[in-house]
């Protein structure tokens, strides 16, 4: 870590006190910045207030299941999540990779490879900070995360409100990835019968695709959610 960066901030979700304060111990010794949420939804609730560079999560949490809030977090923010349990199950650890996790290890943990693993996913995400992945590129559109702007292949721009920026920033950041109806609401909860985010996908749809019955971009995956199918470039911030 360079001497003038701020030192990175790390959000720990595990419901265990000892082992929070010893994974709090071994990032400071090595400059990092640490938060403890005792819950999911102490994480979820701060979210963005906080905007950790990495959050480290306990799949046994008391109030929701892991792998539930890895995915809720990573609707939510850019940053890198690593995976520490208990849990030696195979099937535990490819499904929290393939739902957006970077990396997994099981407890007990050594420290310094903690601190190796953690290090590794900032290094990787650094690239991905919001103050360079300003303005996402994708099929001849430009996405302007910055100030809504988005414009189309032929240079016309489009006004998006604000509930659509949302949701398209969702998008750009998770493309070629299954996302639940509930994960593009946030952390709020959805009765079956509410379909609020159908009618965003709608309006959406509108204004990006050819031709909204048949999408291109932004596709139904029934009986799981939608799934965003774009190569999605990023750059900084243009005039």
């Amino acid at each position: 870590m360079k001497d003038h960066e701020p030192a990175k901030l790390i959000a720990i979700v595990e419901d265990d006190p000892d082992v929070a304060k010893i994974i709090e111990q071994v990032l400071a010794d090595f400059g990092f910045r640490t938060v403890w949420c005792r819950s999911a939804g102490d994480l979820l609730r701060r979210l963005r207030a906080l905007a950790p560079d990495l959050c480290i999560i306990d799949l046994g949490l008391p109030d929701m299941d892991g792998i539930e809030a890895m995915q809720r977090v990573r609707v939510q923010s850019a940053c890198g999540i690593l995976i520490l349990t208990g849990r030696a199950h195979v099937s535990d650890r490819v499904m929290g990779l393939e739902l957006g996790a970077d990396d997994y290890m099981l407890k007990p943990f050594e420290p310094r490879e903690l601190v190796a693993r953690v290090r590794s996913i900032v290094r990787r995400r650094e690239g991905a900070d919001t103050t360079v992945r300003q303005m996402a590129e994708f099929g001849g559109w430009r996405f302007n995360l910055g100030n809504n702007r988005l414009h189309a292949p032929n240079g016309e721009e489009h006004a998006l409100s604000t509930a659509e920026s949302e949701l398209l920033k969702v998008f750009v950041n998770n493309p070629n990835r299954i996302l639940q109806r509930e994960k593009l609401m946030g952390s709020r909860d959805l009765a079956p019968t509410d379909r609020a985010i159908d009618v965003r996908i709608s309006r959406l749809r509108r204004k990006l695709e050819p031709d909204p019955e048949s999408p291109a971009f932004i596709k139904t995956v029934y009986g799981a959610g939608y799934l965003f199918l774009a190569a999605v470039t990023w750059s900084g911030e243009t005039p």
